[in-house]
């Protein structure tokens, strides 16, 4: 049956499990994040679909069916598998979206690996989705496609079907046009994007930067700006801008529109989740293995994006600096691999702990070790507990698109209180004003930043979560999805849409 709304994604909505030889679809253990987020708008229309891929030995004969029917609490939908095996994997989304694009990016040429790329693999298998796309799509239906390593998805469905209105999500930063040029295949991302309806971005810097692509290989001519809101301003980040760009006009007649909308967090889901017996029991434990010293909280990923290293080091010179804090002051550093199947993050976690054990070293005694540092993925209901818990979240990534771990810690704060220290290249920066904002590029400044949240009086604490709190409340997911699928499809999702709401 085809679909009114169709979203292409990489990962499979749900959780295959096994029982007595079968497999049986289960909703996610975590309701929290993106996937839910966008399932939450197959019960507003009819008919929905998804794509997504699966890895198989065989593609012709994969062992699994191509399209399966799930009914769970957001309605019912169809998935529509695509078979992938090991090599396209690894080709397409390892090494050429990891090892190629990831690092353009984020703006960090030197990490950029053109020789191993195989483009026509990446063609191919965007082409393998804008094919299942387009056999799921009804008539003038909407197709969300999302994220960088399905660049090519939205040309490619233009060819096969004009009529469907395309919108393109990206979950990274854009980068400028002397950064993003680098890639030898730009003209053909670009000419993809060009093709969709919407170009969703998270903050106004990165459709800028967006445009400023386009213009280095089209004559668009005027693109029209509006005055960015107050609240998406923070003074003196690095990422702010004042004015967003709101369509661009080709010349063939088709306008794209240009959606900025920042991604959020489950508000409420979270703040449940903060509310009840279970997780109080966890933080009163918690809080009972930390004592009465301060205690520091960094969750990320182990990635050079994340600055992981160089925050292990401002730890170590806090500690240098400052011996009233010996014993009085930890460090819970959790730093989860992106992905076991590339050797690519095995230096940088190799540094982290080389790091965190010469600060043990130096400082730590039998009875106390100043840094935690963990490697595996943490259990959110757990992580909630530990947000309670921690006296200051230290989020300081060196290029992040948003960083939601940052807006996770203030939804949980049900107390009102705790301080965040946030990197102003941290996507999130633009709307969080309140936080301690820092440079993570400068030893002085992440020294300044981490000595004032430590030191900071109560009443201050409060006064910068509450307004914090209120930010995260405005932009929720719920915000987020509703806001990007109005621009796409007004008649069928609502009209409250805004280039940069």
């Amino acid at each position: 049956m085809s679909s009114e709304l169709v979203i292409v994604y990489h990962r499979q909505p749900y959780e295959e499990v096994e029982v007595d030889g079968r497999i049986e679809y289960r909703e996610n253990k975590s309701p929290n994040g993106i996937v839910p987020t966008l399932k939450s708008f197959f019960g507003k229309v009819k008919n929905a679909s998804w794509v997504a891929w699966k890895e198989a030995e065989d593609t012709s004969n994969p062992g699994f069916d191509r399209v399966v029917h799930i009914e769970d609490s957001f309605g019912k939908y169809t998935v529509s598998r695509l078979p992938l095996t090991k090599e396209q994997v690894s080709s397409f989304y390892h090494v050429t979206s990891k090892e190629a694009f990831w690092p353009i990016l984020h703006g960090f040429k030197e990490k950029y690996n053109y020789d191993p790329v195989d483009w026509p693999t990446f063609r191919e298998v965007n082409w393998a989705f804008a094919e299942a796309a387009a056999a799921e799509a009804a008539q003038g239906a909407s197709v969300w496609v999302h994220d960088y390593n399905l660049w090519l998805v939205p040309g490619y469905l233009r060819q096969l079907r004009p009529d469907v209105r395309i919108s393109f999500y990206h979950h990274t930063p854009f980068p400028s046009a002397d950064m993003f040029n680098v890639l030898p295949w730009r003209g053909e991302i670009i000419d993809s994007l060009l093709a969709a309806d919407v170009v969703g971005f998270h903050i106004p810097r990165y459709a800028a930067n967006f445009v400023s692509c386009v213009r280095s290989q089209h004559d668009v001519g005027n693109v029209p700006r509006v005055r960015v809101p107050d609240d998406l301003v923070t003074e003196g980040s690095a990422l702010s801008d004042r004015t967003v760009p709101t369509e661009i006009h080709m010349s063939d007649g088709h306008v794209v529109h240009l959606g900025v909308t920042p991604v959020g967090v489950d508000v409420d889901y979270i703040d449940g989740l903060a509310a009840s017996d279970e997780t109080a029991e966890l933080a009163k434990r918690f809080r009972a293995e930390v004592g009465d010293g301060k205690m520091l909280l960094s969750v990320g990923r182990t990635d050079y994006t994340k600055g992981g290293a160089d925050q292990l080091l401002a730890f170590e010179r806090l500690l240098e600096r400052r011996p009233d804090l010996h014993e009085q002051v930890r460090l819970l550093h959790v730093s989860v691999s992106a992905n076991r199947a590339m050797t690519v993050y095995e230096p940088i976690q190799k540094e982290l702990e080389e790091i965190a054990g010469r600060i043990n070293g130096r400082f730590g005694s039998f009875s106390f070790q100043p840094v935690a540092l963990i490697s595996r993925a943490v259990p959110f209901e757990e992580l909630v507990a530990w947000y309670q818990v921690s006296d200051v979240a230290w989020i300081t990534p060196l290029a992040d698109g948003m960083n939601l771990v940052c807006k996770e810690f203030i939804s949980a704060r049900r107390d009102g209180d705790g301080v965040l220290v946030l990197s102003e290249f941290a996507g999130a920066a633009v709307e969080l004003g309140a936080a301690v904002m820092t440079n993570p590029f400068s030893s002085r400044a992440m020294d300044h930043a981490i000595d004032l949240a430590i030191d900071m009086p109560e009443d201050e604490r409060r006064a910068r979560m509450k307004l914090l709190r209120a930010a995260v409340a405005k932009r929720d997911t719920h915000h987020w999805a509703a806001d990007q699928l109005a621009l796409l499809s007004p008649k069928d999702f609502g009209d409250d849409s805004g280039a940069a709401a």
